[in-house]
């Protein structure tokens, strides 16, 4: 596992590097994926692009599954997990919430994850079995928080119908808690609960590529993370929090549906 962080570290460093030296501020170079709020820039590819030449260059025989060129085939049993910028509209406007996330999946289970926030100078890394480290310094999620303290990370997808019941569920939830914090980035957040930042995120609608590295920090600060009703983390829907704190955000989110779009 050491090698497999050494090697995702150091390719996340590189990317990060890139993107700092050459992201435009509100690049013309701009498509649109599902909706004008959802933008993906040239600088995107490329980081991928790069990635997965790293990767391909140390272990050939490696599967590649990104945010931006899907899945590659191969020939072992070894995944890699990767969003080139996980943050892409703070990334546009300047803002520092944006991301490079790799991790790597062995037998189906993530054993080694990087979060790199380029703009903040901070390095993510974890190992299954061995912790969580931002740097030389070990992480551990807030404990004993109850909800009515909690702060609470949350973000919102790009259809407007979602973004309809996601605003009525927020709404429902800031009433129960401290706060909300909305950074943008959901690998950020996650890694932010790790360091004891915020207390609980949840969401609906992340991806494999924005939880897999962050999940493993989170999980080895100590965090929980699943879906709702005992099913595991997915695209349907996100919790993490402290054992207790989790609990107690799954039974209010239940109670507010969710999972629906309309």
């Amino acid at each position: 596992m050491s090698d497999f962080l050494r090697l995702a570290e150091d390719i996340a460093r590189e990317a990060g590097d890139m993107l700092l030296a050459k992201r435009p501020m509100m690049s013309k170079e701009i498509e649109t994926k599902s909706s004008p709020t959802d933008v993906v820039t040239a600088l995107d590819t490329a980081s991928e692009e790069l990635i997965r030449e790293r990767i391909l260059a140390a272990r050939p025989g490696d599967r590649i599954l990104g945010e931006e060129g899907g899945e590659g085939p191969g020939e072992s049993d070894v995944r890699w997990i990767v969003d080139p910028i996980d943050g892409t509209v703070n990334f546009l406007y300047g803002l520092p919430e944006w991301a490079v996330s790799i991790a790597v999946e062995v037998g189906g289970r993530v054993v080694a994850g990087v979060v790199n926030v380029p703009a903040r100078g901070e390095v993510y890394t974890a190992a299954l079995g061995e912790g969580a480290w931002l740097g030389g310094e070990r992480l551990h999620c807030n404990t004993g928080v109850p909800l009515p303290q909690a702060l609470v990370a949350t973000g919102f997808g790009y259809s407007v119908a979602r973004r309809a019941v996601q605003g009525q569920v927020v709404a429902a939830v800031l009433t129960r808690v401290r706060d909300i914090r909305r950074g943008g980035s959901c690998a950020i957040d996650m890694c932010s609960l790790a360091a004891g930042r915020v207390d609980a995120y949840y969401e609906r609608g992340i991806n494999p590529w924005d939880y897999a590295a962050a999940g493993l920090v989170a999980t080895e600060s100590g965090a929980r993370l699943g879906g709702l009703h005992g099913r595991p983390v997915s695209p349907e829907f996100a919790i993490c929090a402290a054992p207790g704190l989790f609990e107690e955000l799954h039974d209010l989110l239940v109670t507010l549906d969710p999972e629906r779009d309309a």
